[in-house]
């Protein structure tokens, strides 16, 4: 199945139905008067966070939604049928956006969440509503109001505890297939990562989420490369986890050029707890592991991990050391989160 986390739908609630004129008309009976219902409400259109879902796929191939009419009213005072509503199922971690893609109308961050986006139009009066003492035989009735609609646009953001962040070929992608479920695609060449992974990382009987972020790359907020976009994936991690690439030239020149480009996006990525690691060390001289960890060591102002996902080598601490700081990170929401009133 593909990945699809943004797409643009249009969503229409459905029109009232109107009102009818009609007159009693029964043997005996000698002043029947109006009788003449009100006509049914037009559908709503909700938005719903459901649980089996990963992507946005399902809006790739539809893109218009509208919900039903609702019927007119009838004679013998009955009121039109309610037009059915339309739910638009998407997965935990969904933001409604305005079509401006600036406005938040709605964040879906919890299985069971149900938004209601637009109202239906009410439905018309019939002409019994409009029977007085002076005016015992109306014939006017009023027709439904119109339903609203608009354009919205569905964009995704992973839930994940922790994050991996780094240049194409830091080995984010080993490093999530060592240490998790997950089977990315892994080879030896730029953007082999094209789009977002998830893991269950278990260390010590405990778990958490582990994203797989593409790589990012000098210009990367400009649209270099295949930009920034799924940077929005990381804007919900509690933790990053940042690989660089222990044979590449300047280990603190790959790093400061992915902090670069976490600031350039702004959002906070570039305040989020962080745990540096030299990847790939397995594969280095002792003199040249020497060497790029001083460097790295300069730059990032902390003492890097050293890692090998292929060997193993320092990937327990690593998890360890992550899942200390996701917990911290826990805690600490739970502490500001507000306690609902106490009521007996």
């Amino acid at each position: 199945m593909k990945f699809l986390d943004q797409a643009k739908v249009y969503v229409r609630s459905g029109d009232g139905g109107a009102g009818c004129v009609s007159f009693r008309r029964e043997k005996f009976i000698e002043f029947g008067g109006p009788d003449g219902g009100d006509g049914g409400r037009g559908g709503d259109v909700w938005i719903e966070c459901v649980d089996g879902l990963n992507t946005l796929i399902d809006y790739r191939y539809q893109q218009h939604f509208k919900a039903r009419k609702g019927d007119h009213g009838k004679g013998a005072n009955r009121t039109g049928a309610r037009g059915a509503d339309v739910v638009l199922k998407v997965p935990a971690g969904t933001q409604i956006l305005d079509e401006n893609e600036e406005t938040v109308l709605a964040d879906l961050t919890e299985v069971g969440q149900r938004v209601k986006l637009l109202e239906g139009g009410n439905g018309g009066f019939g002409n019994a509503q409009f029977k007085t003492s002076t005016n015992q035989a109306p014939r006017r009735a009023n027709p439904g109001l119109e339903g609203q609609e608009r354009w919205i646009w569905l964009r995704l953001k992973l839930i994940a505890d922790a994050g991996l962040v780094g240049l194409p070929n830091a080995g984010k992608s080993t490093f999530l297939a060592a240490t998790t479920a997950a089977k990315p695609k892994i080879a030896d060449y730029p953007f082999t990562t094209l789009h977002p992974g998830l893991g269950v990382v278990r260390v010590d009987g405990r778990e958490f989420v582990l994203a797989d972020i593409p790589g990012l790359i000098e210009g990367a907020h400009e649209g270099v490369g295949i930009g920034d976009r799924f940077l929005g994936h990381v804007e919900r991690c509690r933790a990053l986890l940042h690989l660089v690439d222990g044979t590449s030239e300047h280990a603190g020149k790959a790093y400061k050029t992915v902090r670069a480009e976490l600031a350039a996006y702004g959002n906070g990525l570039d305040e989020k707890p962080e745990i540096v690691a030299l990847s790939k060390v397995d594969a280095l001289s002792p003199e040249l592991l020497k060497q790029q960890k001083e460097r790295l060591k300069r730059a990032a102002k902390k003492t890097p991990l050293l890692v090998s996902a292929q060997s193993g080598q320092g990937v327990q601490e690593a998890l360890r050391l992550l899942l200390c700081v996701v917990e911290q990170e826990r805690g600490a929401e739970k502490e500001e989160a507000p306690r609902d009133a106490w009521r007996p």
